[in-house]
């Protein structure tokens, strides 16, 4: 059988642009369907089809990713990108002030409290280590190109409200946990330690499992997608590794739509790729 043509530039600028107008919409809540986008879409390409296009789209999650920027939620990120699509995000997306803009708004918007989980369904499994092989089979050519990385995510992290409300969502949801594990006398004593000791533990929220062993809970939370990175303190990883049979980090995601999370236990070095990002500096 033989492989499909490469796309082409045209074919490449195309999709970013459909691509962007949903993220866009996406970023400030605004309904679209992406089955319209992608039929119009589709008129523009070369006979491509919905798998090629729908391939296409999560190499685009995959460079905004790398970037440290929102994408689609539900185009899950697909590496092996090409260096020509870089370029073309780089140029057609993320240099576009509609789409910083919108990007700043989502990560830095006040946010209330969600609703108390009513089950444990809300938990997920983490993301894959290593994202699956290409099942479309493209002419590849450079994929060592890599985004310049923005800081919308950083942003984010520093968002009180954002991180106030996902530790409160936790300590409801160990509450829930608990009482209907039969403990209700624990779920009574789960404590939201950020607020009333201050944040120099290494973790957010004191639990319990059923057994009454103590759950450290550091919470980090986003209103974008599973596979965002997030950032975490030389503090928190040590409290981590010295005290592994009671750490846990809850990564609550999609927190403004439909809150779910994936939990890390024990010590985190072993399970996070770390990239320093900062130094403090004083001049000698």
């Amino acid at each position: 059988m033989s492989r499909p043509e490469p796309w082409s530039g045209e074919e490449v600028i195309a999709i970013v642009e459909t691509y962007k107008m949903m993220l866009i919409a996406e970023l400030c809540g605004q309904h679209y369907v992406k089955t319209d986008h992608n039929r119009e879409l589709a008129e523009k390409l070369n006979n491509r089809s919905k798998a090629s296009i729908e391939f296409k789209h999560q190499n685009i999650s995959a460079v905004l990713r790398d970037a440290d920027c929102p994408y689609i939620n539900g185009y899950k990120p697909m590496s092996n990108y090409q260096g020509m699509l870089v370029n073309i995000v780089e140029r057609y997306l993320l240099s576009t002030e509609l789409f910083d803009r919108a990007a700043l708004r989502a990560a830095t918007r006040p946010v209330a409290d969600a609703p108390t989980p009513k089950d444990t369904s809300i938990i997920v499994l983490p993301p894959e280590p290593k994202p699956p092989q290409d099942t479309i089979h493209e002419a590849k050519k450079s994929y060592t190109a890599a985004p310049i990385k923005r800081d919308y995510l950083a942003r984010e992290a520093r968002n009180h409200d954002l991180g106030i409300a996902g530790e409160r969502f936790v300590v409801a949801f160990e509450k829930m946990r608990l009482t209907r594990e039969g403990q209700p006398k624990l779920a009574e004593k789960v404590e939201h330690v950020a607020e009333t000791q201050g944040d120099g533990l290494g973790y957010d929220v004191l639990s319990f499992d059923a057994h009454g062993q103590e759950r450290w809970i550091e919470v980090k939370t986003t209103a974008f997608a599973k596979e965002c990175a997030f950032f975490i303190t030389p503090n928190e990883l040590k409290c981590s590794q010295d005290n592994p049979d009671h750490y846990h980090l809850f990564r609550v995601f999609s927190f403004l739509k439909r809150p779910n999370m994936f939990c890390l236990k024990g010590d985190l070095y072993p399970q996070l790729t770390l990239n320093p990002q900062s130094y403090r500096a004083q001049v000698l």
